[in-house]
C-alpha cells in the first residue's frame, strides 16, 4: 500500500468528484463555486484547470466518452469539453430551485437530474429539447442512480424513500418504492444533507448497495427489492456518508465521518481501511476505472488521493475476477487437473471457448477459495448450485457473523477522544495525543469519590469503574506484553499495582471490579481501606478468566467454556456472558451467561441469554437493586429477576424502547446507563449516530413500562412494583423485612384494594378472590371485606373473611420466605471421612470394604449406669446385643467379676451397643412367658438323642410308656425343681441370686451369690441327669432356666442386686 497524496482544491464545505471514462482525469466541485480538472498522472505539484462559471456552490460533476457536466445551486447545469475547461453551454436548468444530482447513463446519452423540484428531469444529450418528467414526488430529489444496464433508475429523496423506475418504456413507471432505509434529511442546511445517500448498483445488476438509517451498508436484492445482507465489522462505526464500488465489483469502499473503508463484496468483510483528513466528513468516494486507485473529497474542500489501496496479494480491483456475487458468475478456464465434473481437458463442461473465457491465476485462486456470501442482516444459509448447460459453477457457503468482545459502556476513538467506561458511577475518557494518552475520571458523586486525570503512555483501550477501584488495560505491542493496571480509590498513590499477561501475544479482553459499595458513615480514604478494595476479574485470549483480590493477590484462573464477550460485576459475584459454542446459520450468536461467586468460585447461575435471532447484545450492567440488566439491538431491556437462588433465575422484559412516546416520528435511539427505581438512565442518540460523542451529553431518564400487550397501567404498575419487592426479599438474609419494603407492600395493598373494587363493580368475582390473595397485610383484608360489604356480594365477603382467617392461622409469609432462602443458600453435608487402611501405604484402600459400623454419636442421657438398682416389677428387660454371643454356663467364672466395671469397660460397653441399631433394644419388657415343660435342661449333654431309651442291660425288650406318662414324670421333675428354687429365693434374696440373659450374658454380682448359685444349679443338674433318657425336650434348656433382666438405674445408697424370676404359678400350685 502506498501513501496518499492529499490536495486543497476547494474551500470549506461540501465537495463532489467524478473520474473520466478512461480514468485519466478526475472532476471536483465545490462550495466555493469552482470546478477543477485534475491530471492523474501528475504530481502533488501539479496545477488544476479551473471552470468558474458557475454562480453558486457547485453540487455535483459527471462525465462521460466525449464531455462532462456540472451542476450548480444557481439552477443551472453545464457542459464542458472533454477533459478541459471549455464551456459548451448550459444542459438544462431547474425552475429556481437548486439541482443537488446529476447522473449519466452507462450508454451516455441521457442524463437524470434531480433537484428540489419535486420531479426528475430525464434529458436526452444529442437533443436536450427531448425530456422525461418522472413526477409523483412528495420532497425534493437528492440523488439518482442508473442500473448497469440502463432500464432502472434508482432516486433517493428528502423524506427517506428510494424510488426504482423502469425506465424501458416510452414513458417511465415506478417499479417499486422502498422506505424505512434510508433517513429523512428536509434540511439542506444540516450536516447530514452533504452526505451522499445514493445507491451504489453492483456491476451485475442483480442488487444495490446503500446506507442505512441505522449507519449500516446493507444490499438490496433486484429481484424482489429485499435486503440480501449487512456489511459489518467490530472497529467500522458511525455514519456512512459515502459508497462506490469497484468497475469490477469485487469491492466496495464506503465512508465513515473522516476515515475510508475498503470491503470484500464477496465475503462482506473489510479488507483495508485509510484514514482522511481527521476532523472533516468525506462527502464523495470513487474507483478509478483503470488502476488501484481510489479517490474522495470532504468538507474541508480537500481532494485526496489512495494510490494502490489494494494490496498485491488480492485480486485487482479492475481486473474481472472469476466471481463477484452469489449470482453472477464468470466462466473459467482451469489450467491443469481435472475438473469438478470429471472431465480431464482442463476446460469446465459446456463452457463457452470464447474471448469472455478468463485464465484462473493465483491470487484468484486465493480470493476464491471458501468464500463466503452474507445473506440476510448478518443472517446465512449454505448452498450449493451447479449448471452444467452453461458451463456455470455457483456454491455460497456462510454463516453467521459472531459478535466481538466489547466492553459495557466504551465507544470506538471518534476524534481522536473515546469513552473507556460510562455507568452510573462516573466516565472514564481518552484523548489521543499521537504519542501518548490523557486519560480523565471523573464522578457523577463528588462527595464521595474525587475524580483524577493522568498521561498515560501505554495506551490503555479497556477500562471499568467499579464501586472500590478503576481497571485498565493495555494491548501488546511489539516487545512490551499486554498489562492490567487497578487504581483503587485511596488516598495512597502507592496501592495502585499492575498485573502483567506474560505470555507473548496475550491480550485483555475484558475488565470488572466487584465490592461493596460505599457506605454513608465511609466517606474517608480510612474506612475504604479498612473495608477492601474489592475483587478484579480479567478475562484473556487465553480462554480463561483470572480472579485476584483488590490488593493484587492472584486467585485462580478459571477456565472458560466458550469465547468472552462482555461482563459485569456486583458486590459478590461476576456475571460473565460467553459463546459456548458457534455462532447458528439461522442468525443466533448463542450467547450464554454465567453467575461466579467470588468467596469460593462456584456457579449461582448459568443459563442461555435472551438474545433474539438476527440481534446482538449492546449493553449489560446493574440496577440499583443490584440484579443483572441488558440491552439489545431489539430495544427491550430485561432484568434477571431470582438471581441470588440457585438455578431459579429467570429474565424478565421490563422495558420496549420501541413503544415509548416520545420516540413516535422521531428518528433516535438509546445508549444505555443504568438502571434506578422504574428509570432507565440512558444517553439519546440522533440520527445515525451509534454512540455518544463529544462534549459529554447529559443522561436522560426515561419511565420503564412492562410492555404488557393489554393497555391497563395500573395492572402494569402493580406487577412492576411486585417484581421489586421480591428482588428486595431476596436480596435479604436472616432478615425478615425491611422498612422500605413494608412501605412498598402498603402502596401495593392500597392499588390492590382499588383492583378489587373495580372487579366488585362489575361483579368479577373470581378476580376479585384473586386479587385479595395477593394481599400482605392484614389490615387490608377488612377494607376488601368492606368493599364486598358494600356491593351486596355476601358470599365475597365470606371468602374473604375465610382468606383472612387462613391466613392469620397460617405461619408467618415472611418466616416462611426466610426458611426458604435458608434452605437454598445451605452448603453442602461435608464428606463422610472414609477409614484408614491398616495395610501397607502402596497399597490401594478400597472404600467398599470398609466394614466397621458407623461413627459413634454420643447421648449422655441414654449412657448405661455402673451399678443397677433394685427392680421392684416382676418382669425383666432385654440385654444389649453384642457382637459375638457367647454361650456362658453357671460354672464360668469370668461371668460374674467381684468388683464393678472399670470406667473404661463402661465406655467401650456403651460405644458397642450404641453401634446397633436402635430399634434392635427394647424398652419396655418382655410379656410374662410360661416355662416349656420339654426344654432341654442345663448341663444336659446335646450330643445323645433326648427320645432315645436308658439303657438297661437286664430288661426285657417291650413296647414303650406311652408319651403321657413322660409328660406327667418331666412335669412332676419342673414342678419339683421349681419349688426348690423358690424356696432359694426367699432365703438368699438379699444375696443376689444369678441369671442369665437373652443372648447368654449374665449381671455382675458378689462371690456370695455366686456361690450359693452354683450350688443350686449343681443339686437341680443332678436331679436331672436321672430323668435325662425319658424326658422330651422340645427347646434349649437355657430358654427355661435362664431369665433376662436390664440394668436401669443405680442406687447409690445399696450395693445389692436383686432379680426378677418368672416363675409359672400354675406349675408351682400344681407341685
Amino acid at each position: 500500500m502506498s501513501g496518499l497524496i492529499r490536495n486543497s482544491a476547494h474551500g470549506p464545505g461540501r465537495a463532489c468528484l467524478a473520474f473520466s471514462k478512461d480514468g485519466h482525469y478526475a472532476f471536483t466541485g465545490g462550495y466555493d463555486m469552482l470546478a477543477r480538472i485534475w491530471k492523474l498522472e501528475e504530481g502533488t505539484t501539479h496545477e488544476p484547470e479551473t471552470a468558474d462559471e458557475a454562480q453558486d456552490p457547485v453540487t455535483c460533476v459527471a462525465a462521460t466518452d466525449d464531455c462532462w457536466l456540472a451542476s450548480s445551486e444557481d439552477t443551472v447545469v453545464r457542459r464542458y469539453s472533454k477533459d478541459s475547461n471549455r464551456f459548451d453551454g448550459a444542459l438544462t436548468a431547474a425552475a429556481g430551485v437548486a439541482v443537488r444530482y446529476i447522473s449519466i447513463d452507462p450508454k451516455g446519452r441521457k442524463v437524470a437530474v434531480a433537484s428540489d423540484e419535486l420531479f426528475v428531469k430525464v434529458v436526452d444529450m444529442e437533443d436536450i429539447l427531448k425530456v422525461n418528467r418522472l413526477e409523483g414526488y412528495t420532497s425534493g430529489v437528492r440523488s439518482a442512480t442508473w442500473h448497469p444496464s440502463g432500464t432502472l433508475l434508482a432516486t433517493c429523496t428528502c423524506d427517506g424513500k428510494i424510488v426504482i423506475w423502469n425506465m424501458a418504456p416510452d414513458q417511465p413507471v415506478i417499479e417499486k418504492t422502498l422506505e424505512g432505509i434510508i433517513p429523512v434529511v428536509i434540511d439542506s442546511k444540516s450536516s447530514e444533507f452533504t452526505h451522499d445517500c445514493s445507491v451504489v448498483w453492483h456491476t451485475s445488476g442483480d442488487h444495490f448497495y446503500v446506507a442505512t438509517k441505522g449507519h449500516e451498508i446493507i444490499s438490496i436484492s433486484r429481484k424482489d427489492w429485499t435486503k440480501q445482507s449487512t456489511f459489518s465489522e467490530k472497529n467500522v462505526s458511525g455514519s456512512v456518508t459515502a459508497l462506490a464500488i469497484s468497475s469490477n465489483g469485487v469491492y466496495l469502499a464506503s465512508a465513515s465521518q473522516s476515515r475510508v473503508n475498503v470491503w470484500s463484496t464477496q465475503t462482506r468483510r473489510m479488507i483495508v481501511s485509510q484514514n482522511g483528513n481527521a476532523g472533516s466528513t468525506i462527502t464523495q468516494i470513487a474507483f478509478s476505472p483503470r488502476e488501484n486507485l481510489i479517490i474522495w473529497t470532504d468538507t474541508d474542500g480537500y481532494f485526496s488521493r489512495w494510490q494502490k489501496p489494494i494490496g498485491d496479494e488480492l485480486p485487482d480491483p479492475v481486473k474481472p475476477a472469476i466471481s463477484t456475487n452469489a449470482s453472477a458468475t464468470i466462466p473459467i478456464i482451469r489450467s491443469a487437473g481435472l475438473d469438478i465434473f470429471g472431465t480431464d481437458d482442463g476446460h469446465v463442461f459446456g463452457a463457452r471457448d470464447d474471448t469472455r473465457d478468463l485464465e484462473l491465476d493465483d491470487d484468484m485462486l486465493e480470493v476464491d477459495d471458501g468464500w463466503i456470501v452474507d445473506d440476510t442482516d448478518g443472517l446465512h444459509a449454505r448452498e450449493t448450485a451447479v449448471h452444467e448447460k452453461d458451463g456455470f459453477v455457483k456454491e455460497m457457503v456462510s454463516i453467521t457473523k459472531a459478535q466481538s468482545s466489547f466492553q459495557p459502556g466504551s465507544t470506538p476513538m471518534d476524534n481522536k477522544k473515546r469513552y473507556l467506561a460510562y455507568n452510573m458511577i462516573g466516565v472514564i475518557e481518552v484523548t489521543d495525543q499521537e504519542s501518548h494518552h490523557i486519560v480523565n475520571v471523573e464522578f457523577f458523586d463528588r462527595s464521595a469519590r474525587k475524580g483524577y486525570h493522568f498521561t498515560d503512555n501505554f495506551k490503555y483501550d479497556i477500562g471499568y469503574l467499579g464501586e472500590r477501584g478503576a481497571v485498565l488495560a493495555c494491548p501488546p505491542e511489539n516487545e512490551h506484553t499486554a498489562e492490567v493496571v487497578f487504581k483503587p480509590y485511596s488516598t495512597w498513590k502507592t496501592n495502585d499495582w499492575t498485573y502483567v499477561l506474560s505470555r507473548k501475544g496475550s491480550r485483555c479482553l475484558g475488565v470488572a471490579a466487584g465490592g461493596l459499595p460505599l457506605a454513608s458513615s465511609s466517606r474517608d480514604g480510612a474506612d475504604n481501606e479498612l473495608q477492601g478494595y474489592g475483587h478484579v476479574v480479567i478475562a484473556t485470549s487465553e480462554n480463561d478468566l483470572t480472579f485476584l483480590s483488590g490488593t493484587g493477590r492472584e486467585r485462580r484462573i478459571m477456565a472458560l467454556g466458550g469465547d468472552f464477550v462482555t461482563m459485569v460485576a456486583g458486590p459478590e459475584w461476576v456475571f460473565v456472558v460467553h459463546r459456548a459454542g458457534s455462532t447458528t446459520i439461522d442468525g443466533s450468536q448463542n450467547l450464554s451467561y454465567t453467575i461466579i461467586n467470588f468467596d469460593d468460585f462456584s456457579v449461582r447461575q448459568r443459563d442461555i441469554l435472551p438474545v433474539p435471532k438476527g440481534h446482538t447484545l449492546k449493553w449489560i450492567g446493574l440496577t440499583d437493586l443490584g440484579a443483572p440488566a441488558m440491552y439489545d439491538t431489539t430495544g427491550c431491556v430485561h432484568v434477571l429477576t431470582r438471581y441470588r437462588i440457585p438455578h431459579h433465575a429467570s429474565w424478565a422484559r421490563v422495558m420496549d424502547t420501541n413503544l415509548l412516546e416520545r420516540r413516535q416520528g422521531k428518528d433516535e435511539s438509546y445508549w444505555p446507563v443504568g438502571i434506578t427505581e422504574s428509570n432507565l438512565m440512558c444517553l439519546i442518540l440522533k440520527g445515525r449516530q451509534e454512540h455518544p460523542a463529544f462534549p459529554r451529553p447529559l443522561i436522560q431518564e426515561l419511565p420503564m413500562r412492562m410492555p404488557f400487550r393489554r393497555d391497563v397501567p395500573q395492572e402494569e404498575k402493580v406487577e412492576r412494583e411486585l417484581l421489586q419487592v421480591q428482588t428486595l426479599l431476596d436480596s435479604l438474609d436472616e432478615e425478615l423485612t425491611t422498612d422500605d419494603i413494608v412501605a412498598r407492600e402498603k402502596a401495593m395493598d392500597r392499588e390492590f384494594i382499588m383492583l378489587i373494587q373495580a372487579a366488585c363493580k362489575v361483579n368479577n368475582v373470581p378476580r376479585a378472590i384473586e386479587l385479595t390473595k395477593l394481599l400482605h397485610h392484614t389490615a387490608s383484608f377488612d377494607a376488601a371485606i368492606k368493599i364486598a360489604e358494600f356491593y351486596h356480594l355476601v358470599g365475597l365477603k365470606e371468602k374473604i373473611a375465610f382468606i383472612k382467617a387462613d391466613r392469620e392461622e397460617t405461619e408467618d409469609r415472611l418466616i416462611v420466605a426466610r426458611n426458604k432462602r435458608r434452605r437454598w443458600l445451605k452448603p453442602a453435608p461435608p464428606v463422610r471421612q472414609l477409614a484408614q487402611t491398616s495395610t501397607s501405604s502402596s497399597s490401594r484402600f478400597d472404600p467398599l470394604g470398609d466394614n466397621r459400623p458407623p461413627p459413634v454419636i454420643e447421648r449422655p442421657g441414654m449412657a448405661r449406669v455402673t451399678v443397677p438398682v433394685i427392680e421392684k416389677t416382676r418382669f425383666s428387660s432385654l440385654a444389649p446385643p453384642t457382637h459375638t454371643p457367647e454361650q456362658y454356663t453357671w460354672d464360668d467364672d469370668t461371668v460374674m467379676p467381684e468388683s464393678p466395671p472399670s470406667t473404661e469397660s463402661k465406655r467401650k460397653r456403651v460405644d458397642l451397643e450404641e453401634s446397633f441399631p436402635s430399634s434392635d433394644i427394647a424398652s419396655m419388657p418382655p410379656p410374662k412367658q410360661k416355662a416349656n415343660p420339654f426344654a432341654r435342661k442345663a448341663g444336659q449333654d446335646n450330643s445323645k438323642n433326648p427320645f432315645a431309651r436308658r439303657a438297661e442291660v437286664n430288661k426285657t425288650i417291650q413296647k414303650s410308656e406311652s408319651f403321657f406318662e413322660k409328660v406327667d414324670a418331666a412335669e412332676s421333675d419342673i414342678g419339683s425343681r421349681k419349688r426348690t428354687l423358690a424356696s432359694a429365693k426367699g432365703k438368699e434374696k438379699k444375696d443376689g441370686p444369678k441369671q442369665a440373659t437373652l443372648f447368654g450374658m449374665l449381671p455382675k454380682a458378689d462371690k456370695t451369690s455366686r456361690t450359693t448359685k452354683k450350688s443350686s444349679v449343681e443339686t437341680s443338674s443332678d436331679n436331672q441327669a436321672d430323668s435325662q433318657l425319658t424326658d422330651v425336650t422340645m427347646l434349649d434348656a437355657d430358654a427355661m432356666d435362664t431369665v433376662e433382666t436390664q440394668e436401669d438405674s443405680q442406687n447409690p445408697s445399696s450395693g445389692d442386686w436383686e432379680e426378677t424370676q418368672l416363675v409359672d404359678e400354675s406349675l408351682i400350685s400344681s407341685s
